[in-house]
């Protein structure tokens, strides 16, 4: 199965891809990619071997010369993340002259040059709502109008494969064919723990992952421990709480450090004795060593492995910038348990 990788960031569909070429009879093989952020590019070249690929980088400048689609590769799937707002203009009469519009146009010049055989597509869930349903219904209508006849979509929760981390994302799956399958949350999460063997890193919880010695760097200060363990004032508040099981969805600006009702922080009693202060009021957290989630930590929410956090920071990639490709990443293990189910479990490339 050769396939292309779009708004790749450090590569989450890869990786999965990656897992089952190594784990089933399945391969996968990524001939070409696009991926605008230099600091994400740099993460996604220190762990994978892209030398004989194509780099498209700026999918809009790349699309611009037919002659580079031409060249392409053939492939049979597409994956990748997509830009919403892109689909959201669809219909209004200055839609593509905006630059996410222009993305847009990029989508449709791949899928009529090179007419792959699947799409996988993943964005985040309240896309369902956007525009009372509007933008649903014009991805549905996208795609169909690019000869897909199996167009639909599903909504998974990474914390269903093996990853304690509440992320609900939804995936579009796309098929030049006509295919009668059980396009479930249920069905791929049976299927995926019913997989004799896999390559995945899983955990129970988030225990399985924080580290119990970490660099004092990520230690709340007495001064911001204050705000960060606050629920806010009388025109926004919410429940605050620390030592969560299940990690709250990582954010792409989680480096900034919001407050504990929206980002992740646990107290050295969790990480060392399993003594939870979820319920704990904040003045006796005051006088707690409380930290945040260090880089890698954030990076094996979503799946990857210690060596790939090693790998980029060897290649010169900032904390800063890993925290920030962590909120934004593809979480691994969702992206396997669905190809898994489309590609190996039905096979609907047969």
């Amino acid at each position: 199965m050769r396939y292309i990788e779009l708004f790749a960031g450090i590569g989450g569909f890869r990786n999965a891809a990656d897992h089952l070429s190594l784990d089933t009879d399945r391969q996968f093989e990524c001939v070409a990619f696009s991926e605008i952020d230099h600091h994400a590019k740099t993460t996604y070249s220190a762990n994978y071997n892209i030398a004989d690929e194509v780099q498209m980088n700026d999918i809009i400048n790349f699309t611009d010369d037919k002659e580079n689609i031409r060249k392409l590769p053939d492939f049979n799937l597409l994956l990748g993340g997509f830009p919403c707002q892109a689909f959201s203009l669809l219909g209004k009469q200055l839609g593509l002259e905006d630059e996410r519009g222009k993305i847009l146009f990029s989508i449709h010049e791949i899928l009529k040059g090179k007419q792959p055989e699947f799409v996988v597509l993943e964005n985040v869930r309240n896309i369902i709502n956007h525009d009372k349903g509007k933008t649903l219904e014009l991805i549905i209508n996208f795609f169909k109008e690019h000869e897909y006849k199996y167009v639909n979509y599903v909504v998974l929760d990474t914390q269903s494969f093996g990853l304690p981390q509440r992320r609900s994302r939804i995936f579009f799956v796309c098929s030049k064919k006509e295919i009668e399958i059980e396009l479930t949350e249920e069905a791929i999460v049976n299927n995926f723990n019913n997989i004799d063997y896999h390559s995945l890193n899983t955990y129970t919880n988030v225990l399985d992952i924080l580290e119990r010695e970490t660099n004092q760097k990520y230690y709340l200060s007495e001064k911001i421990k204050h705000t960060i363990l606050d629920g806010g004032s009388k025109n926004f508040w919410s429940k605050s709480q620390i030592d969560l099981d299940i990690a709250r969805t990582l954010t792409a600006t989680m480096v900034k450090m919001h407050r504990a009702c929206q980002d992740n922080y646990y107290s050295d009693d969790y990480i060392l004795n399993g003594q939870s202060h979820k319920e704990t009021a904040k003045e006796v957290l005051f006088k707690k060593p409380v930290r945040r989630l260090t880089p890698p930590e954030a990076l094996k929410l979503q799946g990857f492995d210690q060596p790939f956090f090693d790998n980029a920071i060897a290649a010169g990639v900032s904390e800063h910038q890993l925290y920030k490709q962590a909120g934004n990443a593809l979480s691994v293990n969702t992206g396997y348990a669905l190809l898994h189910y489309l590609f190996v479990r039905l096979r609907i490339q047969d």
